[in-house]
C-alpha cells in the first residue's frame, strides 16, 4: 500500500451482514467501490476498506450507517446505497439512518411507510407544520403518496372531518369526449392514482364506507367551484395542469380547520402553449407569504427504480440548452 493510502476495518456480527448489504454474488460491492473510489475486501469477520484517507473515511461512514439500518430490519437496495453515498459526499452521512428510518404511516396491511430521502423528510415535516404546502418535483418522489398518507393520518386522529382529493381533467393528448359514460366516468381514469393510494392506506371496504358517508371525496377540480371547504384535508394533484384562474379558485376554497396540499411537476405541463400553468404562477406569487411552505423535490428524491433518476437527469440536461 502506498504512503498516501490507508486501510480501515469494520467488524461484522455475522456473514448475514454482508449478504444483505452487498447483495447476491456481491452485486452491490462494485457500487460502493466505484462511487467512493476505494477497494473493499470482505472477510468472514470484517470488511477492509483501502484507498485515499478521505474516500476511506466516507465509505466507512456509509457502510456503518447502512449496516446499522440493516440490523434494525431495514432492507438495503441499490437506490438507498446511491442516496446514502450522495449524502456522505454532501457531508450528511450522519443523517443516513435517521432519514431512512422515519415511519410516516402504516398501510392497511401494516407496512410502514418511511421517508427515504432528505427531501421527503422536509416535505413530511412541512405537511405536519403548515396549513398550505406545495410539493413540487418529478415523478416518483412520493409527492402524492406521502400527502395521502398524511391526510389519512389526520383523518384517523380526528384532526379533520373529511378528505378531498382532486385533479384537473386535462387531456395529455387524449380527448374526454371520446371516452364513454358520464362526466364522472370520464374523469375517473385521471383520478385513479388517488383512488389507489387511498385504498392502500384504508383498505377497500373502509374506503367504500367512507366514500358513501361523504367522508372521502375524489372529484375533478371543476367540482370545487363555489364551495367553502371546512375541516377538510384537501389534496390538489397534477396542479401543473391548472390554469391560473383555476388555481386561484381552488386556493380560495380554504375554510376553517382545513389543510391544503398542492402537488405537481412543472416539467410535465399538458396545457396548450398559450395557457400559463397555475402552479408555476402560484409559486411565484406566494413564495414569501407567511404560513405557506414550498418544498422542491429533485431527481435525488426519486424512490422508484434507479433508472428513473437517470432518465429525469437526461431530460433535464436535454431541456436546459433549449430554455
Amino acid at each position: 500500500m502506498s504512503e498516501n493510502k490507508i486501510a480501515e476495518r469494520i467488524e461484522l456480527e455475522s456473514m448475514a451482514d454482508t449478504a444483505g448489504l452487498f447483495g447476491v454474488l456481491d452485486e452491490n460491492l462494485l457500487i460502493f467501490m466505484e462511487e467512493t473510489s476505494t477497494k473493499i475486501h470482505v472477510e468472514p469477520d470484517g470488511i477492509i476498506i483501502e484507498g485515499e484517507q478521505a474516500n476511506v473515511t466516507q465509505c466507512k461512514q456509509v457502510l456503518s450507517e447502512l449496516l446499522n439500518m440493516q440490523r434494525r430490519g431495514e432492507p438495503i437496495d441499490r437506490g438507498r446505497i446511491h442516496y446514502a453515498i450522495d449524502l456522505a459526499k454532501e457531508g450528511n452521512a450522519a443523517l443516513i439512518s435517521r432519514i431512512m428510518g422515519d415511519t410516516v404511516a402504516l398501510t392497511n396491511r401494516g407496512k410502514a411507510v418511511k421517508c427515504k430521502t432528505l427531501g421527503q423528510k422536509r416535505y413530511v415535516q412541512a405537511l405536519k407544520e403548515y396549513e398550505l404546502v406545495f410539493g413540487i418535483g418529478p415523478a416518483g418522489t412520493g409527492k402524492t403518496y406521502l400527502a395521502v398518507a398524511m391526510a389519512v393520518l389526520a383523518f384517523k386522529n380526528k384532526e379533520v372531518d373529511k378528505i378531498i382529493l382532486t385533479r384537473p381533467a386535462v387531456e395529455a393528448g387524449e380527448k374526454l369526449g371520446f371516452l364513454p359514460g358520464d362526466l364522472q366516468s370520464k374523469v375517473d381514469p385521471y383520478l385513479r392514482p388517488l383512488y389507489d393510494a387511498l385504498q392502500e392506506f384504508l383498505g377497500m371496504e373502509t374506503y367504500k364506507n367512507l366514500t358513501e358517508r361523504g367522508a372521502i371525496e375524489v372529484a375533478p377540480l371543476a367540482y370545487m367551484r363555489g364551495r367553502t371547504l371546512n375541516n377538510a384535508y384537501i389534496i390538489l394533484d397534477e396542479a401543473q395542469n391548472c390554469s391560473v384562474e383555476q388555481m386561484k379558485m381552488f386556493l380560495t376554497r380554504f375554510g376553517e380547520g382545513s389543510r391544503i396540499v398542492v402537488t405537481g411537476d412543472v416539467t410535465q405541463i399538458d396545457l396548450p402553449p398559450e395557457k400559463r400553468s397555475g402552479l408555476v404562477h402560484a409559486v411565484k406569487v406566494l413564495d414569501d407569504v407567511k404560513g405557506i411552505s414550498i418544498i422542491r423535490l429533485t431527481h435525488k428524491d426519486v424512490v422508484r427504480h434507479e433508472l428513473v433518476q437517470r432518465i429525469i437527469q437526461a431530460y433535464d440536461r436535454y431541456e436546459k440548452p433549449r430554455g
